[in-house]
């Protein structure tokens, strides 16, 4: 599957950013303000001062901001996204383009903005590192216990206790217990 262009983001994201309310004046215009001073390659002042005429409706000026993007460049449209993320993030975080992105899994595009998420992989990676970590604890717990071969293993494994459920780490306990007694 090809990855989704911020042009074709753009393109899919265009009715709903012109949709009635979505975006207010002020907003409009510090995203138009910031392409025009931190980029005036991609809005010249001519240009700015169209798309910021009070005599036009916000949603035309707003059509023909888009539309000027969308014909300028990838580059152009990807800075449009950063100043909305800037100065409307809860928009941002409703766009139709990303939930597209999201529902089909692919990565996020948005390689300027930073995220303090929690993952969201889900259940099944969840279910995979339980798995992988309850392996790996009964491999321990089946190897004939041999001092020279496995004494690390069995420190980190009193350690993980703290991270694993309460039920699982009565076993855990116990099988270090009666470890250590051979010791």
């Amino acid at each position: 599957m090809t990855e989704q262009t911020y042009c074709d983001r753009l393109v899919q994201d265009t009715p709903f950013l012109t949709s009635l309310g979505r975006l207010s004046e002020q907003q409009v215009d510090r995203i138009i303000l910031q392409l025009n001073r931190y980029y005036p390659q991609i809005l010249s002042n001519k240009d700015a001062e169209k798309f910021r005429n009070p005599k036009v409706s916000l949603r035309v000026r707003l059509c023909d901001l888009l539309g000027h993007l969308q014909r300028s460049g990838e580059r152009d449209c990807q800075e449009f996204y950063r100043a909305l993320y800037i100065h409307a993030q809860p928009l941002h975080s409703c766009l139709p383009s990303r939930h597209a992105l999201q529902n089909s899994d692919c990565t996020e595009l948005d390689s300027g903005t930073a995220s303090c998420e929690l993952s969201d992989r889900g259940p099944v990676a969840f279910l995979t590192c339980l798995g992988l970590a309850a392996g790996l604890a009964l491999l321990i717990y089946c190897c004939p216990p041999d001092p020279k071969v496995l004494p690390g293993a069995r420190r980190v494994l009193g350690f993980s206790p703290v991270i694993i459920d309460r039920h699982a780490s009565r076993f855990l306990l116990a099988f270090l217990t009666d470890d250590l007694r051979g010791l």
